[in-house]
């Protein structure tokens, strides 16, 4: 009786350990990029394909986090803001951790082959880069430019778990950029938090690097980038003004991130992550939606 009642604790701080509440940030854009191609081949969404996306993207994040809290075990022990994890208090096992992600990863490449051969195919590239990046802190001052990487493969995956094929995927391309540059120019700005004890003990970040300012800068210029191509994507697509007005508004989500944030007050990192980039992609995919739903004739 008693394992019985602790398994439901142990499940729930898992699930803590991965921030399972966090899939919502990469979810919406997997969803645009892939009703978009439904859209584009007959304008029929097909459910089956929509939840085994799902199925593969909460695999392959819950995976990486798992994996990246497991690697980074020690140096969050060091740093007072990353002291309480789990896996550092001990409210989940070294043993638990590892069991959950290879779990996550079965999960994701199941998926995947349920989805189509090529997808299946390319799971264990798209894998390659949800490892590297936590060990990216370690030998380079620009690790976010690997989970840029590992943040653009959403949505091209979708693109390629609807179609089946490369050939006419370029706007699924511009949008898995986009996407990447997003959370990459985001992490740019969470980054800054640990500037100073990266320093001490030995990690590498732009912001421990060159500092606060240069990296909140170069965040600037990445979402500039990142809006540039949402607008692309936009036009390429033959987008209408639904998806505009939440363009819009992701505008001055943007902007909120960087005002809220400066070098000398990261008070409201966190308001910025949840809030702001939350905002983003529900935002985004909702008007996109729209418009697929009203203008371009997506159907169920």
């Amino acid at each position: 009786m008693t394992a019985v009642a602790e398994q439901p604790g142990r499940v729930k701080a898992f699930l803590r350990l991965v921030a399972i509440e966090h899939s919502v940030f990469a979810l919406p854009f997997a969803y645009l990029s892939a009703l978009t191609a439904m859209q584009v081949h007959g304008g029929r969404v097909r459910w089956l394909d929509l939840l085994l996306i799902t199925v593969a993207m909460v695999g392959a994040r819950t995976f990486a986090m798992a994996a990246n809290r497991i690697i980074d075990r020690r140096i969050d022990a060091r740093n007072p803001r990353t002291a309480g994890r789990e896996l550092v208090t001990g409210a989940v096992s070294v043993r638990t951790a590892w069991t959950g992600a290879v779990v996550a990863l079965v999960v994701f490449l199941g998926a995947a082959a349920l989805l189509n051969p090529l997808c299946l195919a390319l799971a264990p590239l798209a894998v390659v880069p949800l490892v590297v990046y936590p060990y990216g802190k370690r030998f380079t001052d620009w690790p976010h430019l690997i989970l840029a990487v590992a943040q653009a493969v959403g949505p091209v995956g979708a693109w390629l778990a609807v179609t089946g094929t490369f050939a006419g995927s370029w706007p699924a391309w511009l949008l898995g950029i986009a996407v990447g540059l997003w959370i990459g120019g985001f992490d740019l700005i969470y980054a800054c938090q640990d500037a100073e004890v990266d320093r001490e003990i030995g990690v590498r970040s732009v912001p421990s690097r060159y500092g606060l300012a240069f990296a909140l800068h170069v965040s600037t210029v990445v979402h500039v980038v990142t809006f540039v191509l949402f607008v692309w994507f936009g036009a390429l697509v033959g987008f209408g003004w639904p998806f505009w007005i939440g363009l819009v508004l992701t505008a001055l989500a943007f902007g909120y991130q960087h005002v809220v944030v400066s070098p000398t007050d990261l008070s409201r990192v966190n308001r910025a992550f949840f809030t702001a980039n939350g905002f983003v992609g529900i935002a985004l995919f909702v008007f996109a939606l729209v418009d697929l739903v009203f203008r371009l004739g997506l159907r169920g």
